[in-house]
């Protein structure tokens, strides 16, 4: 089926619950959301404190026990047994644009026998293994797609899933009825980290901070501003709004006397599941992550980076979250993450929703960019759904930008999930391609139009767009293949609009 897309462009016009005792507790309670407009939000779950137990434990029966969290052990669990040699295809080539990365020289990265372990056994039958090189950076290859520049394809997308006649507390986001709030110095140059206060009919308050772009933008259906809003920035005169009724953006734009500040610090946060099906991703990562940094810091002399890790499996794994807090030691940090293999799982779904409860809770800095990678191939238990979109919700109230790294096996449930997530905290999706012609099969997005270039360019210009508040383009020696009319991040349809069967 051919799908067919236009540019909808946003046009400007001025005009918190229950505490549960367990991880498997709350597995099994709804979340109560506050009532009344500007949508206050309800507590998160209390988890059960991640204990210090070893990690090499064998695994218990999937769901067949309370969940138990574990931090980083001291010492990295002894590796699993080899596993019998990967078959090679008699076509499994590296393409055109990706085997000279291949034959770069990882210099400076670090790559231990940890990032060239085989996960034990896969929790459930996954696609033939093909093309099988030495991990290092410069490999994978991926996309990206930003539902907020085309709201008009995301409403298409929500409709053709059909998801929320099955699941309950799926989450619903317009992205093309938007409020969005832009803050700047007299220069016209965007104020990062604004405090921008919107007070609805009711008495009810939402307090976000603005991006490093001088944004944020409000959902008027997830957030439920009602008919009139007012608006203030800074502390300074409210501004009275009146929200339209129908489909189109509305923009409030404030300018301040103070002068715009460079940002110059950077916390960033990986999420990653490490349930057996991701270990092709978790050992090229283990690599790509040195290029990202590296990068990031040539681009930006001086940054001030702290890091951190959630890793998590399922409920019943030999654990559930793993934290390493967010520190400025990217030694360390890369050791962690060199350490880890894929293992566990039983059954499709992960424990998405606790481990972006324990991102939540980190200690993010208050001026600084916040940006989480949430590389993961599966979505929540349906009945965590809930529980899922109150912690990006919350992550969204930290200033924390969400962007999913879609692995091989995503399928409608996961890639709804982490576009919803991406959109509402205005970031991107981001998903795995099978242009590298390494690793398991990827899934196709659910999208139109898009550029596929390497996995860490895309995230350093991802993260890169980010830290400078301005859209990065990939140049065109970076891109390996187009898909759709592509221009800027807006998808283009030819004359006749948008179809759909």
């Amino acid at each position: 089926m051919r799908r067919f897309v236009s540019t909808l462009a946003v046009v400007a016009v001025l005009v918190q619950g229950p505490v549960v005792a367990s991880a498997q507790d709350q597995a099994a309670k709804p979340i109560a959301e506050g009532r009344g407009l500007c949508s206050p939000l309800a507590s998160l779950p209390r988890l059960a404190p991640e204990t210090q137990e070893q990690q090499n434990q064998v695994k218990p029966s999937p769901r067949s026990v309370a969940g138990k969290a574990s931090v980083y052990p001291s010492a990295p669990p002894p590796p699993p047994p080899p596993p019998p040699p990967a078959p090679m295809m008699a076509d499994a080539a590296a393409p055109a644009g990706v085997a000279d990365a291949a034959s770069e020289s990882s210099s400076g990265e670090i790559v231990t026998t940890a990032s060239r372990r085989e996960e034990p056994s896969m929790p459930y039958p996954g696609p033939p293994r093909r093309y099988q090189p030495r991990p290092q950076s410069g490999l994978l290859t991926a996309g990206e797609h930003d539902d907020l520049l085309n709201p008009e394809l995301y409403a298409s997308y929500v409709r053709r899933s059909n998801l929320g006649q099955e699941i309950q507390g799926l989450p619903h986001l317009d992205t093309g009825r938007v409020l969005t709030v832009t803050v700047r110095d007299d220069a016209g140059r965007p104020i990062p980290f604004a405090r921008v206060e919107l007070a609805c009919a009711d008495g009810n308050r939402l307090i976000l901070s603005s991006l490093a772009d001088g944004t944020v933008t409000f959902f008027p259906e997830v957030d439920r501003l009602g008919s009139k809003v007012r608006v203030r920035v800074s502390g300074e005169a409210w501004r009275d709004v009146t929200i339209a009724p129908g489909r189109g953006g509305q923009r409030v734009d404030f300018t301040l006397s103070q002068q715009a500040q460079a940002v110059k610090k950077l916390d960033l946060m990986l999420v990653i599941d490490t349930t057996g099906s991701m270990g092709d991703e978790i050992r090229y990562l283990q690599s790509e992550l040195a290029s990202i940094m590296r990068s990031l810091r040539q681009r930006h002399p001086g940054l001030d980076l702290k890091i951190g890790f959630v890793f998590y499996k399922d409920v019943g794994d030999n654990y559930v979250t793993s934290t390493v807090p967010l520190n400025g030691d990217f030694n360390a940090a890369q050791g962690a993450l060199s350490q880890q293999y894929a293992s566990g799982g039983g059954d499709y779904p992960e424990a998405m929703e606790q481990a972006l409860i324990r991102a939540a809770e980190q200690q993010w800095r208050a001026d600084a960019v916040h940006t989480m990678l949430l590389v993961a191939d599966a979505p929540p238990h349906d009945e965590n759904f809930g529980t899922t979109w109150l912690a990006a919700r919350h992550l969204r109230a930290s200033r924390v930008q969400i962007v999913p790294v879609a692995a091989s096996g995503v399928a409608d449930k996961a890639e709804y999930a982490m576009r919803a997530m991406a959109a509402l905290t205005q970031s991107r999706y981001t998903f795995l391609t099978d242009d590298s012609g390494i690793g398991n099969a990827h899934a196709a997005p659910a999208i139109d139009c898009y550029l596929v270039t390497r996995l860490d360019a895309l995230l350093r210009r991802v993260i890169d767009s980010q830290l400078s508040g301005r859209r990065i383009e990939p140049e065109q020696q970076e891109v390996i293949r187009s898909v759709g009319q592509y221009d800027n991040g807006r998808c283009i349809i030819p004359p006749g609009g948008l179809q759909e069967q």
